[in-house]
């Protein structure tokens, strides 16, 4: 199952996430996104429920700061592995903006990053809880950390942003979201989301990159412990 986060609603994301077929990537976007050319070619349009979560609950339930991200669920409702980088790194960080390439290391990184986790799911697909990928409750549970304080305000925060904003008091509902980025500065949904809502592609403009090379040395997607 695939959720898309998009206060815009359905307009905003129905042609990426309900394609009739697969969307043509560019390579050098394949190479920022981690997918090596023999992956890419059994792209397929998905069958799967794709849904579209205007506000973010689930982002909020399973704590997912940033996209992409994964939760994996077994047949009883359990949760093998939290939310978790679905093989995305921080390689698109050394991306030349200009001409949206990379250091042919940081591609290979990235490729093998992405083969690892898919490697890794599809190993759980056909083991189950015999995978060595898949975490017992407790190891699970170990993995996932409460709600802080600052965290429920901030939720608190973008929810009356998204009410501003559907009521149609953008102004005043994008001054919530930047509160709820300041809150939890760590939530890339947040100042994701404000972005988009103020242009179309904004997410991934200039703000943005500015914002991830703010953070110096720090990583902007966890690395995954698998």
């Amino acid at each position: 199952m695939a959720v898309a986060f998009d206060t815009g609603g359905a307009e905003a994301v129905r042609k990426w996430i309900r394609p009739p077929e697969p969307i043509v990537i560019p390579a050098p976007f394949q190479a920022i996104m981690g997918w090596a050319p023999e992956q890419y070619a059994n792209a397929a349009a998905p069958t799967y429920p794709c849904l579209i979560d205007e506000r973010h609950l689930v982002a909020e339930l399973y704590d997912m700061p940033n996209v992409p991200m994964a939760v994996w669920i077994d047949e009883r409702g359990h949760v093998v592995r939290p939310a978790e980088p679905a093989g995305a790194t921080d390689g698109f960080r050394s991306m030349d903006r200009t001409t949206y390439t990379m250091p042919p290391d940081a591609v290979d990184a990235g490729r093998a990053a992405r083969k690892r986790y898919v490697d890794a799911l599809r190993d759980w697909v056909h083991k189950g809880p015999a995978s060595a990928y898949a975490l017992s409750d407790d190891a699970a549970r170990a993995r996932i950390a409460g709600p802080s304080e600052a965290d429920a305000l901030a939720g608190a925060t973008f929810r009356v942003g998204q009410f501003l904003y559907a009521q149609g008091a953008a102004e005043e509902g994008k001054r919530y979201f930047h509160e709820a980025r300041r809150l939890c500065p760590d939530r890339w949904t947040f100042f994701r989301q404000a972005l988009e809502l103020e242009g179309t592609g904004k997410a991934s403009g200039p703000d943005f990159a500015e914002a991830v090379a703010a953070l110096g040395s720090r990583s902007y997607y966890a690395p995954i412990d698998l």
